[in-house]
């Protein structure tokens, strides 16, 4: 141990009370209990500055490259159900979780004044085709008398005026039947038009499906004036779904069509279920400056376990390495610090190289080249060694190393501490 000041202090005194050699004896004695001291304390920071190095060991293994995403689970096709008439709800048919087939009655409205204009439209026609069938024999009859007049007066037997009004008889009784033709297509369509109502009041499937929603209760009145209603919201096949997923633009040019994913739901933890990438859209979605891509996952649903809206998050598999040389990616980011001097006046000569200020270490960045390759250091008979290598694919924890000096075996700096 050094000596401590007061220990000094009394050297001193001491050394005042005597004779001049004993005052050159003490003070020789100071600078050997100096120099002991600054010695101690060098050989101590020095021993404390030593570097220890945390290192692992270089192996091979799978390198499985993933994105992860989240999204909802959707019916690969769902139909809303609505009423282009207004009425009353007269009868449903049809109750959540039921499964129907196109065509299949779901409810009905009432049809009391749809039937009426039915009628009225038949009536309609009947009355036109009754109208056609007067001015087709009115037309025959001004046909008859205008061919007479022609006859008689080409035989000078009557007059030119009498001629010119058969002819325009037969004219009017001419336009009288086109008009009754057009009646009746008018009333035809008139008719088709109720009838058609009619059928739409018949409110029926139009995919084989599920009933996933029912909005209408009977007795309830359906408007469809300004916006039509939904009454049922109908899925396609439920052993066949599709996970809607939103990837990062930043992973997006990884993601391609056909790539294995996997995803797992809040009801069944611990289980995954599996998914292959069926569609990838163009359209970006922004929201609060992020933006993403939807991807459109196909999913068996053979078991029926995923239904409708659930939250899922995905692991997409888009590259996959086997059995590969593979570092930690601490690894890749570790370079040795350089040692530098802590800045500030230090005395010069012997004191100062006794009390000499405490280093430092600076951190300092990876080596990195053009071409990829960078710098990762290993431990060789306890020297940190640089070797440059290539690294390849990384899924997040451990990179591949496509190319460099490194061997399976090998250890690989990770950290640095001091001991």
């Amino acid at each position: 141990m050094p000596p401590s000041k007061a220990d000094i202090e009394s050297i001193v005194k001491t050394a005042e009370k005597g004779s001049p050699f004993r005052r050159r004896l003490t003070w020789f004695v100071v600078l050997l209990a100096l120099l002991g001291g600054g010695w101690y304390w060098w050989s101590a920071a020095s021993r404390q500055s030593l570097p220890a190095y945390v290192t692992e060991t270089v192996g091979k293994t799978d390198i499985v490259v993933q994105v992860t995403a989240t999204g909802t689970v959707q019916p690969t096709g769902q139909v809303e159900i609505s009423s282009e008439l207004s009425g009353t709800v007269r009868s449903v048919e049809a109750d959540f979780n039921d499964v129907v087939k196109k065509g299949q009655i779901l409810a009905r409205l009432d049809t009391d004044k749809l039937e009426a204009n039915v009628e009225l439209g038949q009536a309609s026609l009947t009355a036109s085709q009754a109208r056609l069938a007067e001015a087709t024999a009115t037309l025959n009859e001004t046909k008859d008398n205008y061919d007479r007049a022609v006859m008689l007066e080409q035989k000078k037997v009557t007059t030119l005026e009498g001629l010119l009004k058969a002819k325009a008889a037969h004219d009017r009784a001419k336009a009288a039947v086109k008009s009754a033709e057009a009646d009746i297509r008018v009333s035809e369509a008139n008719l088709r038009i109720s009838e058609a109502n009619l059928a739409k009041a018949c409110i029926c499937s139009s995919i084989d499906g599920v009933v996933l929603d029912r909005t209408i209760e009977v007795g309830q009145i359906v408007a469809s004036s300004l916006q039509a209603p939904v009454l049922f919201t109908l899925a396609a096949d439920l052993t066949k779904m599709e996970l809607r997923v939103d990837i990062d633009e930043a992973d997006i040019g990884m993601v391609k069509v056909g790539h294995e994913a996997s995803f797992s739901v809040e009801a069944y933890q611990g289980r995954s279920f599996p998914a292959v990438i069926s569609q990838l859209r163009f359209a970006p979605k922004t929201v609060d400056g992020v933006v993403t891509y939807e991807a459109i996952l196909s999913i068996d649903n053979a078991d029926m376990l995923l239904r409708p809206g659930m939250t899922a998050t995905a692991d997409i598999k888009v590259a996959e390495v086997k059995d590969t040389l593979a570092i930690s990616n601490a690894a890749l980011r570790f370079s040795p610090p350089v040692t530098a001097e802590d800045s500030g006046g230090s005395g010069s000569g012997l004191l100062g190289m006794i009390f000499r200020p405490p280093t430092r270490d600076v951190a300092t960045a990876p080596k990195v080249s053009t071409d990829g390759h960078r710098d990762i250091w290993l431990l060789k008979n306890g020297q940190a060694v640089a070797v440059s290598v290539m690294p390849g694919e990384s899924d997040g924890s451990k990179t591949a190393i496509s190319s460099g000096d490194v061997t399976e075996g090998d250890l690989v700096i990770t950290d640095q501490t001091t001991q």
